[in-house]
């Protein structure tokens, strides 16, 4: 749920951001995107697996099968939605028109590849071992993000950038501000968190 509620602060972000620079915007998107695939495949993977905290919410409750039938539906219908979202923020919101797909496979593939890499690292440093990161790092991350591989596909035709497509150019205070959050990332929260002994 706090995903979702990032998810839309970030798309709220985004819409307001009338005067940013491109790279602002394609950073609120994105942004946007790994927390509203994360939000809203959750419920999916949950129902499909019987795994995770969505499995727990619905365990007590009966019939059991129909609960995660309901979490299947709601989930592959709320992230085909997202997909959807993002794509057509992609297009009108960081001005990358629809036809240039060659673009828009750059833009979210390069991010998707990164955020398997850091989850990657990270679980591996998780001290309950490597079958975590087969069960939960990269299940969350290379299936829960997988919609920016196809979301260009689905963008409708309509689509239009609200502005003329802008340059979205390498930034290297961007990459060198978030590698030092990547390293935190995989150093702090891979190894992960006591909050009590």
């Amino acid at each position: 749920m706090v995903n979702l509620a990032a998810a839309l602060v970030f798309w709220l972000a985004l819409r307001s951001a009338t005067n940013a620079s491109t790279p602002t915007r394609y950073f609120l998107l994105i942004t946007c995107a790994f927390n509203l695939f994360t939000g809203t495949g959750y419920f999916f993977f949950s129902g499909i697996t019987n795994f995770g905290d969505w499995a727990v919410v619905i365990s007590g409750l009966h019939p059991h099968w129909l609960w995660r039938v309901l979490m299947v539906i709601v989930g592959a219908s709320s992230y085909y939605v997202a997909a959807l979202v993002v794509g057509i923020g992609l297009v009108r919101y960081v001005g990358i028109p629809r036809h240039e797909q060659g673009r828009l496979r750059k833009v979210t593939i390069v991010p998707y590849l990164t955020a398997i890499l850091l989850s990657s690292a990270a679980g591996l440093l998780n001290p309950l071992g490597i079958q975590l990161l087969w069960e939960s790092a990269l299940p969350a991350t290379a299936g829960g993000q997988s919609g920016l591989f196809w979301l260009q596909y689905y963008i409708p035709r309509h689509t239009e950038p609200m502005r003329s497509p802008g340059k979205l150019t390498r930034n290297y205070v961007w990459i060198g501000v978030a590698a030092v959050v990547g390293v935190a990332y995989v150093v702090v929260l891979g190894r992960g968190i006591t909050l009590h002994s």
